[in-house]
């Protein structure tokens, strides 16, 4: 509605804003049928082409998108859209059996379940529960098979890893949602969520995992699997690469609230802003 109303502000004609809309709707389908881009990212940038069209400012883009999502679904749908975005990226490029590899080698072969399990709570950050679990499970039966231990040894702390950061962590569904539903600070609630999700995740997610596994009889990795191991073709990503990816949504959150409350605080000034539009009140 405000996205409208600047627009015919801007002084553009109904017949001109309806040219618009119909080269919009043109280019949205041309970017899903024939680029076959992904729907939200088609909407996105059509919407974001759209607005500047219709002689919307870059400083109104922001309001002017999420108000078009709805006050709730604005903030929780760009946020874990994008947010499921990086960790498929970490998925399809390897990334997951880089960062397995790489945690599990620096923790050693006994300790194989802690570096698999701080490589689950990396993992999951980003990405849901159900497919970063689906993701490293053929991850997690290979190392089973080649270090020769049980399967709860290595599956009950992945798994623990990743219910623990899925339900205290933002950009995951329920966080997100209650930072939104609370009006809480996305930043403090994540800063928060890593004082509870850490020690959760250590007493719970992994100590509790290892003991109930040890003391729960063999199980050997099921043969639904084969004797593969994980697919990953082509050259794997570097670990700093991967793991400035899983990090740089969490490095975003918290640098939008330091500045936030800088600014609120007089420490940082607005003047460099639009004055209607203050970064404060984003």
């Amino acid at each position: 509605m405000q996205g409208a109303q600047d627009a015919a502000a801007s002084g553009m004609s109904t017949l001109g804003l309806l040219a618009v809309a119909a080269v919009a709707i043109a280019v949205l389908l041309l970017l899903i049928i024939r680029v076959r881009l992904h729907p939200f990212f088609s909407l996105v940038i059509v919407s974001i082409a759209t607005a500047l069209a219709t002689g919307i400012g870059v400083s109104d883009l922001m309001p002017t998108l999420l108000s078009g999502f709805g006050s709730t679904l604005g903030n929780v749908a760009l946020l874990i859209g994008f947010g499921a975005v990086l960790g498929r990226i970490v998925a399809v490029s390897g990334g997951a059996r880089v960062l397995a590899d790489t945690l599990i080698r620096l923790f050693g072969r006994e300790r194989a379940p802690l570096g698999l399990s701080i490589a689950c709570l990396l993992f999951g950050f980003p990405i849901f529960l159900d497919a970063a679990f689906v993701v490293m499970l053929p991850i997690i039966y290979s190392i089973a098979r080649e270090l020769k231990g049980s399967l709860l040894l290595y599956g009950l702390p992945a798994a623990g890893a990743f219910l623990v950061m899925h339900a205290l962590m933002p950009p995951h569904p329920g966080p997100v949602a209650a930072a939104v539903f609370l009006h809480a600070d996305v930043g403090q609630v994540l800063l928060v969520a890593l004082v509870v999700a850490i020690p959760t995740w250590y007493v719970m997610g992994y100590r509790l995992s290892v003991s109930r596994a040890e003391h729960t009889p063999f199980q050997p990795v099921p043969d639904m699997m084969g004797d593969s191991q994980a697919d990953e073709t082509g050259e794997l990503p570097p670990f700093g690469i991967v793991l400035l990816v899983l990090l740089l949504p969490l490095g975003l959150i918290f640098m939008n609230t330091g500045i936030s409350t800088l600014i609120s605080s007089g420490v940082l000034p607005e003047g460099k802003y639009p004055a209607e539009h203050p970064v404060a009140d984003w």
